[in-house]
């Protein structure tokens, strides 16, 4: 009985995320630009992390670089047991569609769908036939509470709203890690504390793992865990949700 529950207990919270000497180097004429300037981090299965940082301070070129969206100068990237800084641009499309869900501050929704549509989308890309991407896509919607938009059309829905069907678009390809790049960035400060809420709500109930990148404290203060970036380097890790 002692072996059982440690080891199954271990292995949820495995690294899902691993970072080692991870460089990025732009050059400005003769002169070389360092992004990233050897980060190293690891991410639990089912943590909300933070990435915090002031504009410039290199937590969007990580982001990215954490999503296979740009390659590394060198270092290590390991998501999901495999080291996309090896892959080619076909596998990282694979990756991101088959692994990765997005929440971006703009939205993103194609304004011809309506809500449903727009949750459905990313499983038409899997060839999921359409029956089952509704059904799956109205499941989330009702989730993320927003179920009675499921007919309205973007310009139709408040702020929230949209972030909302947003959450149910990244969630509904049951994705191994979900990144939202400064989520609340066009909500009103009520809005904003919701969308977290949802947001700490699903780590927990879903058992995601989500990394947001933010350039506000408090909202950083409501992840399990906040990486706090500067010139392309970790200052400080700290542990711990403030915001329960």
């Amino acid at each position: 009985m002692e072996e059982k529950k440690p080891v199954s207990k271990d292995r949820s919270r495995d690294p899902v995320i691993r970072v080692k000497g991870l460089y990025k180097i732009y050059r400005v004429g003769e002169t070389k630009v360092y992004a990233l300037n050897g980060v190293d981090f690891e991410v639990k299965r089912g943590q909300f992390v933070a990435i915090v940082g002031a504009s410039g301070s290199g937590k969007s070129t990580l982001l990215n670089m954490l999503a296979g969206l740009e390659k590394p100068t060198r270092g290590q990237i390991e998501v999901a047991g495999r080291h996309i800084e090896k892959l080619t641009e076909r596998q990282l499309v694979a990756f991101r569609r088959e692994k990765v869900g997005f929440i971006f501050q703009s939205y993103n929704l194609l304004n011809t769908m309506n809500a449903v549509e727009n949750v459905a989308l990313p499983l038409a890309f899997r060839g999921i036939p359409k029956k089952q991407r509704l059904a799956a896509a109205r499941k989330y919607l009702k989730l993320v509470g927003v179920d009675k938009q499921e007919k309205h059309m973007p310009n139709q829905m408040s702020g929230g709203q949209q972030q909302r069907v947003g959450i149910a678009r990244a969630l509904v390809v049951n994705p191994q890690i979900i990144f939202a790049d400064e989520p609340t960035g066009n909500l009103d400060s009520k809005t904003t504390m919701e969308v977290l809420q949802l947001m700490q709500q699903i780590v927990r109930e879903q058992h995601q793992t989500l990394v947001m990148v933010t350039h506000d404290d408090h909202l950083a203060s409501f992840a399990d865990r906040r990486i706090r970036i500067m010139d392309g380097k970790i200052v400080g890790i700290e542990e711990g949700r403030e915001n329960l």
